[in-house]
Order: C-alpha cells, then sequence, then structure tokens
C-alpha cells in the first residue's frame, strides 16, 4: 500500500513539472515543446507498468487534460495547424491503454506461473512424504520378514541346540566336582559351563525377539525391581571400578506392569552402561513422575554414541561388541512398547549416554 501511493506520487509530480516546463517555456522555443511533448509518456508508461491497463488508461487521461490547455490557450491554432498535438494526445491515450493492457496480461500470466510453480512444489511435498512413507512401510516389511525368519530360527535352535546345551552343562557340573578349585581342569570346566550359559542366553534371546509374549501385568514396583537390578550388578560394577547408583524417587512408583519382563529390559540397559562405562566411571539410575506417567532414566560417563551407530542401535542383529548377539536392546524396546511405553537415547561423544523409558502411570484404583 506504501508503496502504491509512493508511485501515484512520483507519477503526479512528473506531470506536472513536464507541464510547468511546457507552460513557462517561450513558445519559439519549438523544439524545446515537442522534447517536452514527448517527456509525458514516461510517466503514462510508468503507469501502465505498475499498475496495468487501469493505470495505464487514468495517467494518460491525466496527460490529455494537462495538455489540452497548452493546446487551446497558448497555442491557439486552429483545428488544422494544431492536428499533430490533437493526434498526439490520442497517442497518449493508445499507449496508455495497450501498455497497460500488456502489462496487466503479463502481470497475470507471472501470478499463474507463480500459482503453477506453488502447486507443483506443494505436489513434490506430498510426493516426497509419500515416498518416505513408504520406505518406512518397506523398512517394516523387511524386519517383519527378518523377524519371520528369525523365528523359524529359534524354532530349530530351541530344539537343535537347547537341549544339548543341557547336557553338556549336567555333565561339565559332574565333572566339576572330581577337580577342586585351583586345579587348572577345574578352571577349563568352569570356562565351559560359563560358555554354555552364554550360548542359552544366545537361544533365549533368539525366542524372546521371535515370539510375542504375553504379559501378566499386576500391580508393579519400579523402585523394587531397580533395587534388585542394583544388587544383581552391583559386583559387576565394583570389579570395574565404576560407580553405580540408584536415586529413588520420594513417591511410590507403582504401575501395571509385566515385573520379569521389566527386570530384563533394565538390566539390558544397565549392563549396556557397566560395559560402555570406563573404570572410575559412573552409571545413575533415577526415576520420577511425569505428567504422562513415570521416566526412569539410565545415565553413564562412557565415550558416548555416534549418530550412525544411534540410528541402528535398536536392529535386531547390529552390534558393536565383538562378542554381542545384537538383540539386547532390540528385545528391550520389544518389552517398553509392549508396556504402552517409550525408549529413547540421548548420546554426545566424548560427554556420555542417557537412555530414558516413560512408563504409563496405571489406572484409577491401580495406584497405591
Amino acid at each position: 500500500m506504501k508503496s502504491s501511493f509512493i508511485r501515484i506520487a512520483l507519477l503526479g509530480l512528473s506531470i506536472l513539472g513536464i507541464s510547468l516546463l511546457h507552460y513557462l517555456t517561450p513558445l519559439h522555443l519549438h523544439y524545446l515543446h515537442d522534447i517536452f511533448q514527448r517527456f509525458y509518456y514516461i510517466p503514462i508508461i510508468l503507469a501502465a507498468l505498475w499498475f496495468g491497463f487501469r493505470g495505464g488508461l487514468t495517467c494518460s487521461l491525466a496527460v490529455s487534460i494537462v495538455y489540452a490547455p497548452h493546446i487551446l490557450f497558448q497555442w491557439g491554432g486552429g483545428l488544422t495547424l494544431e492536428m499533430e498535438k490533437y493526434l498526439e494526445i490520442v497517442m497518449y491515450n493508445v499507449v496508455g491503454s495497450v501498455t497497460g493492457l500488456l502489462a496487466q496480461r503479463e502481470r497475470e500470466r507471472s501470478l499463474e506461473l507463480q500459482r503453477t510453480a506453488e502447486g507443483l512444489e506443494d505436489s513434490y511435498q506430498r510426493l516426497q512424504a509419500q515416498s518416505e512413507r513408504i520406505i518406512a512401510i518397506e523398512e517394516q516389511l523387511r524386519r517383519s520378514e527378518k523377524l519371520s525368519t528369525l523365528g523359524e530360527m529359534a524354532a530349530v535352535l530351541a530344539h537343535e541346540i537347547r537341549n544339548p546345551l543341557g547336557s553338556i552343562r549336567g555333565t561339565a557340573e559332574i565333572l566339576r566336582d572330581d577337580y577342586r578349585p585351583g586345579d587348572p581342569k577345574h578352571e577349563f570346566i568352569e570356562i565351559q559351563i560359563k560358555e554354555t550359559e552364554r550360548l542359552n542366553h544366545v537361544v533365549e534371546d533368539f525366542l524372546r525377539m521371535s515370539r510375542q509374549q504375553p504379559l501378566e501385568l499386576r500391580d508393579c514396583s519400579i523402585r523394587e525391581e531397580l533395587e534388585t537390578i542394583v544388587t544383581l550388578v552391583a559386583k559387576d560394577a565394583h570389579d570395574r571400578g565404576i560407580s553405580l547408583r540408584l536415586e529413588p524417587d520420594s513417591e511410590p512408583a507403582i504401575i501395571k506392569g509385566d515385573g520379569e519382563k521389566l527386570r530384563q529390559a533394565f538390566l539390558n540397559i544397565v549392563i549396556n552402561a557397566l560395559q560402555a562405562t570406563p573404570s572410575g566411571g559412573s552409571v545413575q539410575i533415577a526415576y520420577r513422575k511425569s505428567d504422562s506417567g513415570w521416566e526412569i532414566t539410565f545415565q553413564d560417563s562412557g565415550p558416548g554414541i555416534d549418530a550412525e551407530t544411534k540410528a541402528r542401535i535398536f536392529e535386531p542383529f547390529f552390534t558393536t561388541k565383538p562378542d554381542g548377539t545384537g538383540l539386547g536392546l532390540a528385545v528391550t524396546r520389544k518389552i517398553i512398547d509392549a508396556h504402552g511405553g517409550t525408549l529413547d537415547i540421548k548420546s554426545n561423544l566424548g560427554k556420555g549416554t542417557t537412555v530414558s523409558i516413560c512408563l504409563p502411570k496405571p489406572a484409577r484404583g491401580a495406584e497405591s
């Protein structure tokens, strides 16, 4: 609006200035009058370009009104003698109208092209969103296919490996009784038993990933589950030279959940934190009440996780550990999802990692 007002003012001043030059110039200086007569085309063309057909026509009419008295009263010639000047007035209006019409059409065409470009941009955004959605669906299908294959593998492993592992462990335990601690054979048998347990845990992880296990929901104390986890890993933390601390909330943290499965999820996270934290570091566990329920955080002072690893950290079979299976965090997220909760990881290289779990509050009547 301000820009239009300035343009109108400039047009008015230019017409006024040219008219004053006309009226103040002596009549015998014909060549100057011819020049001033042509100057009128400048505001006419500018008005047409700026305001279209109406602007060009209005400005040309204004010029005609201003220029006509100069012909009638100053020159005072007959119609035949001043025909050229009358035709000039006609030309003012023709130029103003035609230029304004062309400028208006060009402006409308530009607006149409702009709307088309905006429509294309909007279509591109929708197509991009659809492409991202298709990629996400394809990723889900690949994961479903992978889990389906995993289920078949788990069934074979459960039958072909677990039973022989039980026999191997039982035999090793019998043989261990024949040798006292400190005997080299006793140490070898201990290694055999530990490796057998590790293989059995791998098989169990396969089974958990492949089967949708029903939850046994009951009143569950987050504090009690976390205290149990701290007790289980306290010796491991001490041996590693890591400070392990639980900071309980003052309020009772009771949810509806499967305590055994939550314990497994918490244990997976704490073990990962201990393995990632160097000697002299710390692992802090805390929980607090949030708007939607309870938030549990596991914070370590380890080296952190890079962006590429973080993007794949929940993928089954993805691991950065030489002896890892890549199933711990995948199982953990599956358990948290089954409880209607969320799991988030924040990490900066060199500044440690924080794993946050949000579990929903129980329905009314279930809180204690």
